[in-house]
């Protein structure tokens, strides 16, 4: 049986203030809005899709536009006004790169959010990008070449420049197989397969780059690219990968880092994603408070990095992460 830790209770300081959480149609803004209501704080439910089930997990709902809709930004801040909510936590990249750098047009109507930089943003879900950032700053992480394999060694994987979770990408093994995958993959991404054992951190990376907690766990078993089983552990080489991306990229907020780690030599890094991750309950499980501490340094609340250390060794399966509060039922 999974194992299932929960410290973690309600926080005074968030308790009632009503935030509004979006990307409720995936497994991220799911398990904020469930975090959220166990701190005692009133979560807003908001998807581009009125059918995401998500939306039935807030204290209200919110139907948004797709984030490439022209008024995008605009929209969300006027949704967070009208459902008087103290803070917005956007959970898809694609709409953090729309919002980012607008802090202050969200503060200036009471909403307080903490978006990363543009850059970071591009960067982390542009894959070619991302390879020549860390590749520059001297980051560890796989040999990459865009639209062939050139002469990367293998074995291979093949994957989109840009794209989410495990689709369209395809392991390569024999190199008769590239001329079908490189029709078949929109704007194909070669990488060099590292060994080792995959793993995930959920991270919080304060505005001055400091981590402030790192919480990686082994991905013994993932779902359309979403950890849906996983094991945490502590080691200091991921610690010390976090401090380089963040310093890489101009990381803040919060992250969630993809890798590999062999038993000797660095952690290497497969790709970031600016936002909370699909596997987040089981860093909360094992007790890290990422969502609460996230949400209190988007407030100007004082952060306890404490708070965000993870039990090592906790088994758990996403889909059965205790509660300690029950999640109140959609009002409209």
């Amino acid at each position: 049986m999974p194992h299932t830790s929960r410290p973690l209770g309600p926080d005074p300081d968030l308790a009632g203030l009503r935030v509004l959480v979006t990307g409720c149609g995936g497994p991220a803004g799911v398990a904020v809005v469930e975090e959220l209501a166990a701190l005692g704080a009133v979560p807003v439910a908001a998807d581009c899709d009125p059918y995401a089930a998500g939306l039935h997990l807030g204290h209200a709902s919110v139907l948004l536009p797709f984030a490439d809709a022209a008024d995008y930004p605009e929209r969300l801040l006027a949704a967070a006004v009208d459902e008087r909510c103290t803070a917005v936590i956007v959970t898809v990249g694609e709409e953090l790169l729309r919002v980012a750098g607008r802090e202050a047009e969200f503060a200036a109507h009471g909403v307080a959010a903490w978006f990363p930089s543009a850059r970071a943003v591009a960067d982390s879900l542009d894959k070619w990008a991302f390879a020549g950032r860390i590749e520059a700053a001297g980051v560890a992480g796989p040999r990459s070449a865009l639209g062939g394999p050139e002469d990367l060694p293998g074995p291979w994987i093949v994957k989109p420049r840009a794209g989410r979770g495990s689709r369209d990408v395809y392991p390569v093994d024999d190199p008769a197989d590239f001329p079908t995958l490189l029709r078949r993959v929109p704007e194909p991404l070669v990488q060099t397969r590292l060994t080792g054992r995959e793993f995930t951190a959920d991270c919080l990376i304060a505005r001055d780059g400091t981590v402030l907690g790192a919480v990686p766990r082994w991905r013994a078993q993932t779902r359309a690219g979403i950890s849906t089983r996983g094991t945490t552990f502590t080691d200091p080489r991921i610690d010390r990968l976090v401090t380089d991306l963040a310093a890489a990229l101009g990381l803040t907020g919060v992250c969630n880092v993809q890798g590999f780690l062999d038993e000797h030599g660095p952690a290497r890094v497969v790709e970031v994603n600016p936002r909370f991750s699909g596997g987040l309950p089981i860093s909360l499980a094992a007790g890290a408070d990422l969502v609460g501490q996230f949400l209190r340094a988007t407030l100007g609340l004082p952060v306890h990095p404490d708070a965000l250390r993870a039990e090592p060794g906790v088994t758990t399966v996403r889909w059965f992460a205790q509660r300690t509060a029950p999640v109140p039922a959609l009002t409209h």
